[in-house]
Parts: C-alpha cells; structure tokens; sequence
C-alpha cells in the first residue's frame, strides 16, 4: 500500500466520487511545491497506488490538491471550490490516510486510518 492514501466521498450523492485528479506536492526550502506523483480516484473514490509501494517520504510538509471543479462538472453541477488543497506535516515513517468529504458547496477533512 502507498505512505499516502486518499478516499473521496461524494456527501450530497452519498457514494464515492469516482474520476478526481489528485496531485500529492512537497514543500521546497525555497517555499515552492514539487509535485511528487499524481492520479485519479478509482470507482471506490481512492487512489491505492498514488506512491509506491515502498517508498517512502523524507519528513516534512506536503499538500493534495484534488482537482473537484472537473468532477462536479463530469456530474453536471457546479461546485463552489475549483479545488480542494490540503497541507499536513509527515512526522514519521508511517501510513497517512486523507479523507476527504465533499459536496459542491463544501468539505470537511481529517487524519483517517
């Protein structure tokens, strides 16, 4: 299983949202993003594979950028985020699942397991 993995629930549908682009960014000393690896929500809403297998991230922060106006308009709606960014701090050489629950008007996140 990839170090970081991600899943996407749909709240006003109540199921998975399937065909988000998500690309995973770490935090350069200059105060840039790197991006690092980059995938689609499979039928479940995740990505198990955005990483490899075994690798593994240096400590530090790092950002999901899910790509939700392309999902919301493949649905035919129009969301008010274009996208979803979400930063967090790797602090040790462990898994780290980011949910993230969404609608077209807004989203809620927290360190799943």
């Amino acid at each position: 299983m990839s170090q970081i993995t991600t899943h996407i629930l749909d709240t006003t549908l109540g199921r998975p949202a399937q065909g988000v682009t998500i690309a995973l960014s770490s935090l350069r000393e200059d105060d840039t993003w790197q991006e690092l690896a980059r995938g689609r929500t499979n039928q479940d809403g995740r990505i198990p594979d955005l990483l490899a297998k075994d690798q593994q991230l240096p400590l530090g922060t790092y950002k999901m950028k899910f790509f939700t106006q392309e999902y919301f308009e493949q649905q035919g709606n129009t969301g008010f985020y274009p996208f979803v960014e979400i930063v967090f701090n790797v602090l040790a050489a462990e898994h780290y699942h980011i949910p993230l629950l969404l609608n077209p008007f807004g989203y809620s996140t927290y360190r799943g397991s």
